[in-house]
């Protein structure tokens, strides 16, 4: 697991107005000075760092601090925590420096009335800043620092924090003897500070004047004589005066040693002073305008100057105190101001330090600060004058009555504006987001892989914190855009974003991503998905992954069999003839693609068989005799093979092999085809001849018979005809003509030996029709007995099937049957 965290860090500056001292347990301080010429002293400061590997942390780059009076100082610590707990991602919601005081709840030192506009954070994601300026000896505190996150109990408080000490410059006197000639003292005294090095380099005045830049001033101080010492380089924070002899002595003590005030205001510097004589003359100068001529020092006194008298007005309204009052700030009024009286045998020096001025352009604004009862507001600015007190607060542009101080003690609404204003320079308003609104990059249709940004905006101030979510709450994002660098249907959806600040929080509309893109992807599904069955209701689906929806066409093998927008073909009774590879093409504006094959296998049972006998033509006893059974069946039919009258069967598979045919063989024979699915039968019937010659006369003779056979009878029945329509005088019906056609076909009697008494001469024969537009041909004729009557050398009755194909049928022929196509002819062979 990682965590945020980077070197921890303690920046110390001084310049000619402050200082800031460091010092561990372990490490005394070093300090080294270097003076430049911009007046900027850098101390340099040996740093404790301290790492660690824990989840929750805060390192401060050091413990211990010790600064001077009036100085500014910098605490510095960075802080890590764990970035994710039980599926969270940590947030940090607020963080603050405050005094820590055992069990005493901790208080933002923002909305510290004793640190109104001298405290100044800078925090980032891992580390923060505490600067307080205008350090007071009441400062001196332990300072901590308290994260507070969105994690449930989530707060952390840094430990041990920085321990800070305040203390000024004093003059302590170490050996002292009276003068015996004049009223004086020789005095021996040291420059000293708790929080300063004793090498430091001093500097010493005596009466306002340099005197010395030794460690210890030692010399004689007469009556009215005061001495004061400053420490390098922070000679603008110097100790207080004292008097060398009596009590009362000429003396300068400044209210502060440095001003900041707007641009275009007012301000006041002051000091006191008090003398021993009569003051002749006082006035406030600036050294930095103020020049030798010859021998004398020439004070630049801007009350004087024509140029600015009327914004310079020296006030004193108090004995023994002096006020600057200077008007219409401008920035060019930024110097050091002091103080000098003279008189009748006094001169106040030149050289001791007095109150510098900043002038800036206002930057009054509010600073909302968190604490546990709500946000709270602050005026603040990086320079306010000293004494600031009188402030006005505004709440929707109308004046709020009875707030003057900093900060705003009323409970601050959300949905309101706040304001302040210190001497007529006022802030920006604050206020919570308003509804954010989300603009998209380019509009249009949204393509699958473009560039696709989406921008939340909100009127807020403080600035608002951005995030954004997809719908049911799922951050995507913590910032003010979110970009799709390569958009994917899976980004499609509902997303809005929010804006938060300590004020409030808003959440914007929701903005639908619909990505638009061709078909990807197309399969053929069938329902139901097991097997088929002839006559069963089934449906092919063409599924596709497309926006918009795809349209679709469907494909038999080649054929093109239906284009529609709708993805389902039906099929009501699927049939045998259903059976196929079927596949779909699906298209819209963006795309198009074709599916793979689906084979489909419609299960039928078997079709009435069809039989065939090889050889086709005679059957010769002793000869091989096959029988082939087909039938059209999905799975394949199996088939067996029965003699009729018989209950076992004869054989198996779908050809049934005589190799030597004999009389026994003659019968009638059917085949039956079978599948899961169901059955079907067909019948044949067989006779035999002795040997070829016979049989092969017997042909002849019974074609020549069979032909002999059918002139007679045409002719009779003709003659018979004729006689009738003589005598009636009428034609035949259609009826009649039909049955006067010259065909035979099975009569029972003869199958029967039963005898025929006008068909006594006759002989029978088994007739093929073919199916052609040629003539029947006639096979199997032989001379055959008179019925009733039994030849010893003739042979039994034998019988064939024969098939008729009615579909492939000459005009004007009939083959009369069972129901398969296929019946039985009879005919008798002679034996020879």
């Amino acid at each position: 697991m990682s965590y945020f965290r980077s070197l921890c860090g303690l920046y110390l500056m001084c310049s000619s107005d402050h200082v800031t001292f460091s010092n561990s347990e372990t490490n005394r301080m070093t300090m080294s000075v270097t003076t430049a010429v911009s007046g900027i002293v850098l101390i340099v400061l040996s740093m404790s760092v301290a790492h660690s590997w824990r989840e929750w942390e805060v390192t401060f780059t050091t413990t211990e601090i010790c600064a001077i009076k009036g100085s500014t100082v910098v605490m510095h610590c960075t802080y890590t925590y764990p970035p994710r707990i039980n599926s969270i991602n940590t947030t940090v919601q607020n963080i603050f420096w405050f005094i820590y005081v055992p069990n005493v709840e901790p208080v933002d030192l923002r909305i510290d009335s004793k640190y109104a506009g001298r405290v100044w954070y800078h925090c980032g994601t891992n580390d923060c800043t505490l600067r307080i300026t205008d350090l007071r000896e009441s400062d001196s505190a332990v300072y901590r620092l308290k994260l507070i996150t969105n994690q449930p109990g989530g707060t952390y408080t840094g430990s041990p924090g920085v321990s800070l000490s305040v203390t000024g410059v004093k003059v302590q006197t170490i050996h002292t003897s009276q003068c015996l000639t004049y009223w004086c003292n020789k005095l021996e005294m040291q420059c000293h500070s708790s929080c300063l090095p004793h090498h430091s380099s001093y500097i010493w005045y005596k009466n306002g004047h340099m005197t010395s830049t030794e460690s210890l001033y030692s010399g004689y101080l007469y009556s009215g004589d005061s001495i004061s010492c400053a420490i390098k380089p922070h000679e603008t924070f110097p100790s207080p005066s004292v008097c060398g002899y009596y009590q009362y002595c000429n003396r300068v003590n400044y209210t502060e040693r440095r001003i900041c005030a707007f641009k275009g205001s007012s301000v006041n510097i002051s000091c006191t002073y008090y003398h021993t004589d009569p003051v002749v003359s006082k006035f406030w100068f600036r050294p930095d305008r103020s020049y030798w001529l010859g021998t004398h020092f020439l004070l630049w006194d801007p009350s004087k100057d024509s140029q600015h008298a009327d914004r310079f007005q020296l006030l004193e309204r108090e004995k023994g105190r002096s006020t600057l009052r200077i008007s219409d700030l401008r920035k060019t009024d930024s110097a050091e101001y002091r103080f000098k009286f003279t008189t009748q045998s006094f001169q106040w020096g030149n050289i001791s330090p007095g109150t510098t001025l900043t002038v800036t352009d206002p930057d009054i604004q509010v600073q909302v600060v968190w604490s546990s009862t709500g946000p709270q507001l602050i005026c603040q600015s990086s320079c306010f004058p000293s004494g600031h007190s009188s402030f006005v607060w505004y709440k929707n542009e109308e004046e709020i009555l009875g707030e003057s101080s900093s900060l705003y003690t009323k409970y601050a609404d959300g949905p309101d504006s706040y304001s302040c204003a210190y001497e007529g320079h006022r802030s920006n308003p604050v206020y919570a987001p308003k509804v954010p609104s989300v603009m998209r990059t380019a509009p249009g249709d949204i393509i699958k892989g473009s560039l696709v940004s989406l921008t939340c905006s909100s009127e807020a101030n403080p600035l608002p914190k951005y995030s954004w979510y997809r719908k049911a709450q799922i951050l995507v994002s913590k910032e003010k855009q979110l970009f799709f660098q390569s958009i994917q249907p899976s980004d499609s959806g509902e997303y809005y974003c929010t804006a938060e600040n300590v004020l409030g929080r808003r959440i914007s509309e929701f903005i639908f991503i619909n990505v638009k893109y061709g078909p990807n992807t197309s399969v053929v599904l069938m329902t139901p998905s097991g097997m088929m069955v002839e006559g069963d209701s089934v449906n092919l689906t063409c599924s596709s992954d497309a926006n918009p929806a795809a349209k679709h066409t469907w494909y038999k093998g080649n054929q093109t069999l239906l284009a529609s927008p709708v993805s389902i073909y039906h099929f009501t009774a699927i049939s045998s003839e259903d059976s196929g590879n079927y596949s779909c093409k699906s298209e819209n504006q963006y795309g198009q693609i074709t599916s793979n094959s689906r084979f489909i296998d419609v299960k039928y049972a078997p079709k009435f068989p069809s039989v065939s006998v090889s050889p086709s033509a005679e059957i010769v006893e002793g000869s091989s005799v096959t029988l082939t059974c087909s039938s059209d069946a999905n799975p394949e039919a199996n088939y067996t093979w029965y003699k009729e009258g018989e209950d076992s069967s004869k054989a198996l598979g779908q050809n049934f092999t005589i190799t030597e045919f004999r009389t026994e063989h003659s019968g009638s024979y059917y085949c039956n085809a079978q599948n899961s699915r169901g059955q079907h039968r067909s019948t044949l019937h067989l006779i035999t001849a002795s040997t070829r010659k016979a049989a092969v006369t017997g042909t002849i003779t019974a074609v020549f018979l069979a032909i002999t056979l059918v002139m007679v009878f045409l002719c009779i029945r003709k003659c018979k005809w004729f006689t009738q329509q003589s005598k009636d005088g009428e034609k035949p019906s259609s009826e009649e003509q039909v049955n006067m056609d010259p065909v035979y076909d099975t009569p029972s009697a003869v199958a029967e030996g039963e005898p025929s008494g006008h068909q006594d001469n006759l002989h029978y024969s088994t007739i093929h029709f073919s199916q052609n537009q040629g003539d029947a041909l006639y096979s199997n004729i032989g001379p055959g007995q008179l019925y009733g009557h039994k030849d010893e050398e003739a042979s039994e009755a034998e019988y064939t099937a024969v098939k008729c194909d009615n579909s492939s049928r000459a005009q004007g022929t009939r083959c009369q049957g069972n129901g398969d196509d296929t019946f039985t002819l009879y005919s008798t062979v002679k034996r020879s």
